[in-house]
């Protein structure tokens, strides 16, 4: 018997087959800046139809899908974000959110199924009174699958929940969603459904508003 080992660890792992080369090569172009790139904008299209979402914006990597979303709610400098503090925007991003945005992160303790409990979250935003010293709470950051958890998937239930609490508060919410189409197989779970309650969603290098 011949036993293959497929490698999930990351996208970043894997490398593209003959097939997938040729259709980069053949794939139509024109300036992205003058005007705009035909195959970009299909890509857009039809990701923010797969997640739900308004519309899709195309970038170079995840981490500027987040940092781009992160900003979009975050428009003032001294909001603050709540977030798994073993999340990926918090652990890899090299502080981002912070550097280039000026927002405070307010880390939550991450379950071991990559949750955050909800009343914790709750007990994180920052009363709007205290505006005058503390940062603004503007948004909530959650992780599907969840990556430093072993891959852990977020269910449905719980993302509307977080969903739920965010809009109690007038919050956003944005899904770091690398894996999110990992989550879906898993949960058999159509992936606009596991976004619905978001804002935003990354997805591999796509940040969907």
């Amino acid at each position: 018997m011949v036993t293959k080992t497929v490698d999930l660890r990351s996208d970043t792992v894997t490398k593209p087959t003959e097939a997938m080369r040729a259709a980069m090569a053949d794939a139509e172009v024109d300036d992205d800046v003058l005007c705009c790139d035909p195959t970009a904008q299909r890509l857009e299209t039809e990701v923010a139809k797969i997640t739900g979402k308004e519309a899709g914006l195309f970038v170079p990597s995840g981490t500027m899908g987040n940092l781009i979303s992160v900003l979009v709610h975050c428009e003032v400098r001294g909001s603050e974000v709540i977030l798994g503090d073993n999340c990926h925007i918090h652990i890899y991003e090299n502080g981002g959110i912070s550097t280039i945005g000026g927002v405070h992160p307010r880390t939550v303790k991450n379950n071991e199924d990559g949750t955050m409990d909800i009343d914790l979250i709750e007990a994180a935003i920052r009363d709007p009174k205290g505006a005058l010293v503390y940062p603004t709470t503007r948004l909530i950051c959650l992780e599907n699958s969840h990556a430093n958890t072993g891959g852990k998937c977020l269910s449905v239930e719980y993302t509307d929940k977080v969903g739920e609490l965010a809009k109690k508060h007038g919050l956003k919410l944005h899904i770091d969603g690398a894996r999110i189409f990992n989550a879906a197989v898993a949960l058999g779970v159509p992936v606009d459904r596991l976004v619905q309650a978001a804002d935003s969603v990354s997805v591999r290098s796509i940040g969907i508003t």
